[in-house]
């Protein structure tokens, strides 16, 4: 027993929940500005699929995953600008756009994957020089924990942890920052105050696509090599509960991925070890996401305007 307790909880286990932490903390983060901005997005699994599957085809079609990375966000950015037009623009209910989209994109990646390559299954497996390289950290390197943990992860990683800080500083240190927070609470005074409620909002929303996107190309062209269908598995979703059980906060939001990131960890790393049906570890994060839905979603306090239309006063 004890040593297949070391088996599981060791230096690898901290090392994989970086890894799985990251799309999350990217969507997660992505979610934040747009339900900052008074947008529900629930559209973060349908934006996560079109940035995995474009990096994935792109990178097949032109060789090179930087440029696979760059036409992630811009689908992100696109399927983002989908939900706010329907929701911003045409005022419709945020949530049952947010769903459509993502029943859309579990069907529009195989249907094109089976124009351009004949299989709606996955996209071509890419070779290990079209995948984003890892990163050594020459500091880090010469220290032996954190080596294992902190160095030899793709840049994806790096720009996630980066931006938690700077999400902090943009969302409480900058005139964007407050005005975008002001509209998610109260878009009348913020009106009144001239600021423009449709603006920030669109801001919001644009900016959850392409951090989403970007988190979507992660799964395709750094943490695998191809595209699966429907590959992101409820990813969009679990960020959205770590949104919610960070209380709409970078820091919080980020130590919920974490947490999300080790509850996976450990179903992956449990798998072969202990005597347990391999279904049954799977969805470890799964019924972690659902407590934590349950247990806190109550407590949570979201911006007062949340999923509320504005209707800009003649």
């Amino acid at each position: 027993m004890l040593r297949t307790f070391i088996s599981i909880f060791s230096l690898s286990l901290l090392a994989s929940m970086v890894r799985y932490a990251t799309p999350l903390t990217l969507a997660a983060l992505g979610g934040m500005f747009s339900e900052r901005g008074g947008v529900i997005n629930i559209a973060l699994e349908g934006i996560m699929l079109a940035g995995a599957f474009t990096a994935s085809a792109v990178t097949v079609k032109i060789g090179n995953p930087w440029i696979g990375l760059t036409t992630a966000a811009a689908a992100g950015l696109l399927v983002a600008l989908i939900h706010a037009l329907a929701s911003i623009q045409f005022r419709a209910d945020q949530v049952v756009v947010g769903t459509a989209i993502n029943i859309l994109f579990l069907g529009v990646p195989p249907l094109i994957s089976g124009a351009l390559f004949e299989s709606t299954g996955s996209t071509p497996q890419l070779p290990r020089d079209q995948t984003l390289p890892e990163w050594h950290i020459p500091v880090i390197d010469q220290i032996p924990v954190l080596k294992q943990l902190l160095s030899g992860h793709t840049s994806i990683t790096y720009l996630a942890f980066a931006l938690v800080p700077i999400s902090f500083y943009v969302l409480f240190r900058t005139r964007f920052g407050l005005r975008l927070r002001a509209v998610g609470e109260n878009p009348e005074a913020a009106d009144t105050a001239g600021v423009s409620v449709y603006r920030l909002r669109y801001a919001g929303v644009l900016l959850s696509g392409i951090l989403a996107g970007i988190g979507g190309a992660y799964l395709s062209i750094a943490q695998n090599s191809l595209f699966t269908r429907n590959m992101t598995g409820g990813r969009g979703f679990i960020a959205l509960a770590a949104l919610i059980f960070g209380k709409w906060h970078p820091v919080g939001s980020f130590l919920a991925c974490l947490l999300f990131g080790f509850a996976e960890a450990v179903s992956d790393q449990m798998q072969g070890v202990v005597p347990i049906p391999v279904q049954m570890i799977q969805i470890i994060p799964y019924v972690l996401t659902m407590v934590v839905l349950a247990g806190f979603i109550g407590r949570a306090t979201p911006p007062r305007a949340i999923g509320m239309p504005y209707v800009k006063e003649k």
